[in-house]
């Protein structure tokens, strides 16, 4: 027996639920296919639940745009669904004074992209915010937060739920058939769906995704694995909130980091190490088909070549506590090896193109079987409702192409 609606959403993730649910506010029939026997399993559920301000984006990017209006609409969501967040701000700390420069352009970016409680700090600023950091100067960025993700996504099911929408798990995507007028998706368990369109949000498959349903990305997903430590109970009060160092500008990793979760305990990090596998956790995980894809990839090559030095620099951070430690002095100097316990990890789905190049936007691809989001990196979760917004924007306009009654969803 074949299930029918008019869109199906792969990716059971934030992104997905959050293009579902804009999708079914607008009138669409949807079903949502999720591999995993629960929603937000992997970056939803193994990211810090910041939400981001905006801060660091180019300004007109997609990044930017959704971020900024996703933030809000994620505090007015929250409200209205009784789900836990912290506006709490954040502290973006420069170190030295080379780094004023950088600071100084990131203050810049965060104007350009409207953001309103921006304050430039000097030395003795920070320290009456936060007296265990040290820097030279800072940003304090307070439309920062912190949520807990997965109760956003479990409160978009049941949003979506009111509205008429459907979540199936256990249910990863097999094949993927047809096009134009009908897209035909068959799981691993043998199920069936049919659709008019299909919306790709599967984060670290979507690069394989894409390609059942017949489109070329042009990147590949490489995963990064992030390993946090959490701070004893004790000593958690080094850090008031979320303390930041100002970003290499060449990559798109926001560097080892202090936050304070909706929950109150303190995490440090993450480092940003390559993973061997898409979607297990431990840090022996290895998957030949996935550590065979990423070497076989020559844009991960190239990217070697640029930044072998820095990845040398992340891997010896995720294996020697004393070097965690080192990197996290930069910010709170008192910080000691036993103040901290081994933490959760992260991975993070990375697209890098053939060039070698990490892809620092949103990127979207779309093909005659429906709309693929191939890079959905931090702030994705931040900007969710509004990449769902964007997402069901092209989808209804298709459908309203292709003759349905639907009307189209402005663009963001």
């Amino acid at each position: 027996m074949t299930a029918a609606a008019e869109v199906v959403v792969v990716g059971g993730g934030i992104v997905g639920l959050a293009t579902a649910h804009a999708l079914a506010e607008l009138g669409a029939d949807v079903i949502v296919l999720e591999a995993e026997p629960t929603v937000a399993a992997h970056q939803t559920g193994h990211n810090s639940g910041v939400i981001h301000s905006g801060l660091y984006y180019k300004p007109g990017s997609l990044k930017a745009r959704t971020c900024v209006a996703g933030r809000e609409a994620l505090y007015a969501f929250c409200a209205e669904w009784e789900v836990p967040v912290r506006r709490c701000g954040k502290l973006v700390v420069a170190t030295h004074e080379a780094q004023l420069p950088r600071l100084t352009m990131l203050e810049e970016r965060g104007r350009a992209n409207g953001l309103q409680g921006l304050t430039r700090l000097a030395e003795a600023d920070i320290r009456h915010l936060e007296p265990e950091v040290r820097g030279v100067a800072g940003l304090w960025v307070a439309d920062t937060g912190v949520v807990d993700f997965v109760r956003v996504a479990e409160a978009l099911v049941a949003r979506l739920q009111t509205r008429g929408g459907a979540v199936r798990t256990d249910a990863r995507v097999a094949t993927i058939t047809g096009g134009g007028r009908e897209v035909q998706v068959t799981t691993a368990r043998g199920a069936r769906f049919a659709a008019r369109l299909l919306v790709n949000c599967a984060g670290l498959q979507s690069d394989r995704v894409a390609r059942l349903a017949g489109a070329d990305p042009g990147v590949a997903i490489i995963p990064f694995r992030g390993d946090y430590y959490t701070l004893r109970p004790e000593r958690a009060s080094l850090v008031r909130n979320l303390v930041y160092p100002v970003p290499d500008p060449e990559l798109p990793f926001l560097g080892v980091h202090f936050t304070r979760r909706i929950d109150g305990r303190v995490e440090a990090g993450p480092n940003a190490i390559l993973a061997l596998h898409r979607e297990r956790y431990s840090r022996w995980a290895l998957s030949a088909r996935d550590a065979g894809a990423t070497l076989a990839f020559p844009g991960f090559w190239r990217m070697a070549r640029r930044f072998w030095s820095l990845g040398l620099g992340e891997l010896g951070r995720s294996w020697s506590k004393a070097l965690f430690v080192r990197a996290l002095r930069q910010l709170v100097p008192t910080i000691r090896g036993a103040d901290l316990r081994p933490g959760g990890c992260g991975i993070r789905a990375q697209a890098v193109d053939r060039s070698g190049r990490l892809l620092d936007d949103f990127h979207i691809v779309e093909n005659e079987a429906g709309v693929h989001l191939l890079n959905a990196p931090s702030p994705a979760a931040t900007a969710s409702l509004s990449i769902g917004s964007q997402l069901a924007g092209r989808v209804l306009e298709r459908l309203g192409a292709s003759g349905g009654a639907l009307t189209s969803a402005p663009r963001v």
